[in-house]
């Protein structure tokens, strides 16, 4: 709710129903996901948060503001998880068959950490809001004792793949992630995690539809006006509608996404 760009934003009403409850749907529609759990915070500033998913029946866990990763690791912890999927909830029309390609991913190939997307300055082909993390438990809890810096804790994934490098020809090079397939690079991490990272085979890594500003939210706002509030639709569905509709996605075109680097500087104090 203390978003430094847009506050209580994930409370904000999208077409009849809060942002919240419309990526819990979302979320629990994948068919490898057998529990979705919100881990907010202890923040009095979250006691919103809390009331709604209790009045609800949404499962919840309140954690450190700031410590994602222990947030994301007591949640698992309690749940017993043997895969923790790491969504955020700015992400309204996150896609539950891209979860489904991450998670499967993960189990088939044994991988540690498997993802559709890493953050700037790494290249994305996925839009940005339909971004989805997988690793074992066995992996958070090791980076939960072992991840130091600010940046591990708050985006409570990146000590997995930080350091990596695209591409096969990088010389000297230990830690690249080589194509496996035309949509997989896998390799291992510079801190010896085996990784994947799917790529989409057409690149719409500029798209944006994730909220974290108010044109974000206009534009998340206008899409689900056009599938009528339903919920239901799929991120091709989108793609349709924006391709249709270029127009609509000038309205948060000038928005900035944010890199691996951008912490909250309300941490540090």
């Amino acid at each position: 709710m203390s978003s430094s760009r847009l506050p209580g934003k994930i409370l904000a009403d999208i077409a009849g129903q809060p942002m919240l409850q419309r990526v819990f749907v979302r979320t629990s529609r994948s068919v490898t996901v057998t529990e979705t759990i919100f881990a907010t915070t202890t923040d009095s500033t979250d006691d919103p948060v809390a009331e709604y998913c209790d009045f609800s029946g949404i499962s919840f866990t309140r954690g450190n503001l700031y410590d994602v990763l222990d947030r994301y690791y007591q949640a698992a912890k309690g749940a017993k998880a043997d895969v923790v999927v790491r969504i955020t909830a700015d992400c309204p029309v996150i896609d539950p068959a891209l979860i489904d390609d991450v998670v499967n991913t993960l189990l088939e190939g044994e991988y540690d950490f498997v993802c559709n997307r890493l953050p700037p300055p790494w290249h994305r082909t996925y839009p940005i809001g339909l971004d989805v993390e997988a690793c074992t438990f066995r992996v958070l809890e090791k980076a939960w004792k072992e991840a130091k810096e600010p940046q591990h804790r708050e985006h409570a994934m990146p000590y997995f793949y930080e350091g990596v490098v695209l591409g096969s020809n990088v010389k000297g090079q230990k830690s690249n992630l080589r194509p496996l397939t035309f949509d997989i690079d896998q390799g291992t991490s510079p801190r010896g995690f085996n990784i994947a990272l799917l790529h989409h085979s057409t690149d719409f890594g500029d798209y944006r539809w994730t909220v974290d500003t108010p044109e974000d939210l206009e534009f998340i706002c206008q899409v689900y006006s056009r599938f009528d509030g339903r919920d239901d639709f799929s991120w091709k569905e989108v793609l349709d509608l924006v391709h249709d509709e270029p127009r609509l996605m000038e309205i948060n075109s000038g928005v900035r996404h944010k890199t691996l680097k951008d912490i909250d500087k309300r941490a540090l104090k």
